[in-house]
Formats: structure tokens, sequence, C-alpha cells
């Protein structure tokens, strides 16, 4: 039976892939699970293994394309299996039939909206996320000018922004757009804490001395955040089409500075890796962000995701939430601070913490336990102890 092969989705957010090359050449047979293609999205180089067995097909799409997602691509046949006949389509230069006129004497059809040089926007033929791109980027649609049929605006066309707005990758591009978006129609608030972090140096000093890994202090949040999540499992809801889900399980978002610019990427049950296995899955995380290689398990969603400027010299920040995510750890600097020990001052090491929320789906009530037992187990390390995670 014939296989087709689509753009997949990688992550909530994503709604477009860009195809770097094909791994199998048409005419090639292929088994399930060989590596078929490489796709570029806003956050990674993932390399997508064949959904099926059979002989590449019916390639329609090329290196450097960039389609929606759920496009088909191509097709995977068995030995002597024909391309299946496509779906038949209306021809756009045909006649329609004109669609029956409901008439209101109290109000009038509005008129299309013009766009500034005074073409009708309402009669450019665009996919709808064409559209959005474009009026996200200011770039006015001008009728028959997109490169798909029949002069059709497709996403790909709005992929790379006019030649005197150059400036940014795609994946920059499309980055910008994520957070313009969640900026405006999700509803922030914050929650912020100051760690004693005394402890917390020590008990990184006794780590690094007792397994000879290098453990940071990002290593230590991505233990103590996925303890705190599993005590919190209400952190995991999220706001999807209206509505609150709950995300099964801990996995925890790392935020990752790369060349490509700021890529997230999640890592499942942290609290449950002993050091050498945290340190060594971190490091390989970053590196394979990095180098534009993450994984698919890398892009699976998280509940919540660090991110941590402390290595900048950062003191504290507030940061905005990732799609599909109900909040989000801003971490900045150990910094010696005075504060108050026993009614006298002392200078301490401190950590300042802000944890944004969604407040459609989180309140101060529900998100400042989260945050109070994060602060405890830094502050504590050994309380951790008797959830079994401390080695």
């Amino acid at each position: 039976m014939a296989v087709e092969v689509i753009m997949p989705a990688l992550g909530l957010a994503q709604e477009t892939g860009r195809l770097l090359r094909w791994i199998k050449q048409e005419g090639e047979e292929v088994s399930r699970g060989d590596p078929l293609m490489e796709i570029e999205t806003d956050k990674s180089t993932v390399e997508i293994e064949a959904p099926g067995k059979g002989v590449l097909s019916g390639v329609r799409v090329q290196a450097g394309e960039e389609v929606e997602v759920g496009t088909g691509m191509a097709w995977l046949l068995a030995p002597g299996e024909s391309l299946p006949a496509p779906e038949p389509t209306r021809d756009a230069s045909a006649p329609a039939t004109p669609a029956p006129q409901v008439s209101s004497p109290e109000k009038a059809s509005p008129a299309p909206a013009a766009g500034k040089d005074g073409h009708q926007q309402a009669r450019v033929a665009a996919s709808p996320l064409a559209r959005r791109l474009a009026r996200e980027s200011g770039v006015v649609l001008r009728p028959g000018g997109g490169g798909g049929p029949q002069g059709a605006y497709l996403a790909a066309d709005l992929a790379n922004p006019p030649a005197a707005a150059r400036g940014m990758d795609s994946a920059r591009r499309r980055m910008a757009i994520h957070t313009t978006q969640v900026w405006t129609t999700t509803p922030h608030f914050y929650l912020g804490r100051d760690v004693r972090a005394r402890r917390l140096r020590d008990w990184r000093g006794a780590l690094r001395q007792r397994s000879g890994q290098p453990v940071t202090v990002t290593d230590l949040l991505l233990r103590t955040v996925g303890a705190a999540l599993r005590e919190h499992p209400e952190m995991s809801d999220y706001w999807k089409d209206g509505e609150i889900h709950h995300r099964e399980g801990v996995a925890v978002g790392l935020a990752i500075a790369t060349t490509r610019g700021l890529l997230l990427a999640t890592l499942r049950d942290p609290d449950r890796l002993g050091v050498t296995g945290l340190v060594a899955a971190r490091g390989e995380l970053v590196g394979r962000a990095q180098a534009g290689k993450l994984a698919r398990t890398d892009l699976e969603p998280a509940s919540i995701t660090i991110s941590n400027l402390g290595m900048f010299g950062v003191d504290h920040f507030q940061a905005i939430l990732t799609e599909g995510q109900s909040s989000l750890l801003a971490v900045g600097r150990i910094r010696d601070q005075v504060i108050p020990i026993d009614g006298q001052p002392a200078v301490e090491p401190v950590l300042s913490l802000s944890l944004t929320c969604d407040h459609r789906v989180l309140d101060g009530a529900l998100a400042a336990p989260f945050l109070a037992a994060l602060v405890e187990y830094l502050e504590e390390p050994a309380l951790l102890l008797d959830l079994g995670s401390v080695s």
C-alpha cells in the first residue's frame, strides 16, 4: 500500500518546514526507519526517518523549498504499485457557481479592505499562514504575485523578507513571529524569589569533586525543577484551542544560545538521572542544538523551560513564555548580597529566580507553591533525599 511522505510537525508552534535535502533519491528503495530527508525548522535541522517501506516516488518538493506542515512531499510505493491519482481540483479559470445572495436592508456588506497601494487585499489569493506572515511582516500582497497555483501566495513566498528589509535568517524570523504572537495573545504574570545559594554552591562543588564531572548550576536547576514539577503536576497544564490541557510526565525545556538564535530543547525526567547521566545528557543536548542537529525527541513538548543568563552576568530578568507552555523560569547569576541573618547584616551568595506564568492556566495560588518548593530544594538539597533523587 502506498505511503505518503508529508512535512512533519516537530513542535507545537511549527507551521512550516524547509527541505534541506533528500537523503534517499527518487527511485531508490527505502525501509521503514531509514534516514529519508533533512528538514530545517526554526529550532533545528532534523533528520526524518521513512514512515514505511517502498520505492521513493512522485517527489514533488525539492531541496530549498519551504512548505506547510502536513503537505504531501512524495510517496513510498510497493513494487508494481502506481502513484495514487491526485485529488480532483476545480479549474480556477472555470466560472464558479455563484453562492446564494442574502441581502439585509439594515446592514450592507463591507467592501474589501484596501492596502496602502490601493489594492484590495481580500481579493489576493493566499494561504492563511502566508496571509498572516504578510500581515505581521508589513508586506503588501499583490494579486498574482505568489508562487502557488494561479499566483496564490504560499508561506514559502514570505519566508524571506524583501531585499530592503533583509538582515535575519528564516529561523530568527520565525522565532520573532512566534514570540510576538505569544506576547500579544497570552496574559503574562510574574513571581520572583531570591535563593540563598551558599548550599547550592557547596552542592555543586561536592558533586564535582565526587563525580569528576563538570556539574553546572543549570544541571542542578534541571534536577530541582524536575523534582518540583513532579510534586506540582498542575504546572504541566497548558492552554490550547480555548481549553486547559494536561501534559503527562516530567519534561523540562532548556533555552540554548546558538548562532541560529535561541533554541529550545527538552530533557525528560532530569530529576531521575544520576549526576554523570544528567551532565552527559545536558551536554549532548546543548551540543546537538549548537550544531543544528536536534533529534525529534529533543523537540518534544516540555512542561516548563529554564532560561539561565547567569553566565552572562545578568542578575535577574523576566522572560516571554514559550508557546504550548504555561510557565518559564528565568535565572540570574549567583552574586554576593547583604542580607539579614539572625537580625544581623551578612554577605551571602544569592540567586534570583523569576517565574513567568500564563494567567489563563495558572494563578498565584497554583504557581507560588511550585516556586516555594523549588527554592526549598535549592536552599537545602538534602530535602531531595526523601525523593531518592540525590546521587
